[in-house]
């Protein structure tokens, strides 16, 4: 890994996600960093310095525009100057495909297998994790909600996402049992709305 590379995103970049809402913050991000850079190990032929950076951008647009982030998120990675000294054009224009293509919940799949690295390093493996992100999204989004709708609706969204014809089942482009556990994990909780209810309030204190 080139130092100053990391040297910039670290002191530059990371400081950018104290803006993000916390299950996009820098604690996020320094997992699918990790995670992106095992999966890496399982391929031959991979820069491991823009497996890095597509993971270190991946999201530092969300506090700007969360339903759209993937798309501003890449466009900032193509047009920041520092970058530009580390890599080629043709390596950027891959890495911004890979930030916009990391969603789960977009209809193609990713473009290169960058974009797929990224993808799978995404996903989160910690229920409480995703508990927490779930409600304080919908908190925040949803302020004209009663408190039990909040959290029916991340219970609904949690089926929809991760149940068994959930969408985040299918573009996992690297075997995770890790990951596997927490599908199985998530849905049984989510299916079961009293066993929901209670633990959603307990992680969030509420």
């Amino acid at each position: 890994m080139n130092e100053k590379l990391k040297k910039y995103i670290e002191n530059e970049i990371f400081e950018t996600y104290n803006k993000n809402e916390k299950g996009h913050g820098i604690e996020h991000i320094k997992y699918v960093i990790r995670r992106s850079l095992e999966f890496a190990k399982k391929l031959e032929n991979i820069n491991n310095e823009m497996v890095y950076v597509i993971a270190a951008y991946h999201d530092i647009a969300h506090h700007i525009d969360a339903k759209n982030h993937e798309t501003i998120s890449a466009k900032m990675l193509s047009e920041d100057e520092k970058i530009k000294e580390f890599f080629a054009e043709e390596q950027i224009q891959i890495m911004k495909e890979a930030v916009e293509d990391h969603r789960s919940s977009l209809e193609t799949e990713p473009r290169t297998i960058y974009g797929k690295i990224v993808s799978s390093a995404d996903r989160n493996t910690e229920v409480e994790t995703t508990l927490k992100r779930c409600y304080s999204y919908n908190r925040k989004h949803f302020e004209m909600l009663e408190q039990d709708e909040v959290v029916e609706k991340c219970r609904l969204f949690l089926l929809e996402k991760f149940g068994k014809n959930g969408y985040a089942r299918e573009k996992m482009y690297f075997e995770d049992e890790e990951y596997n556990k927490y599908l199985e994990d998530i849905t049984e909780l989510a299916e079961n709305k009293e066993l929901f209810n209670k633990k959603i309030k307990e992680v969030n204190d509420i």
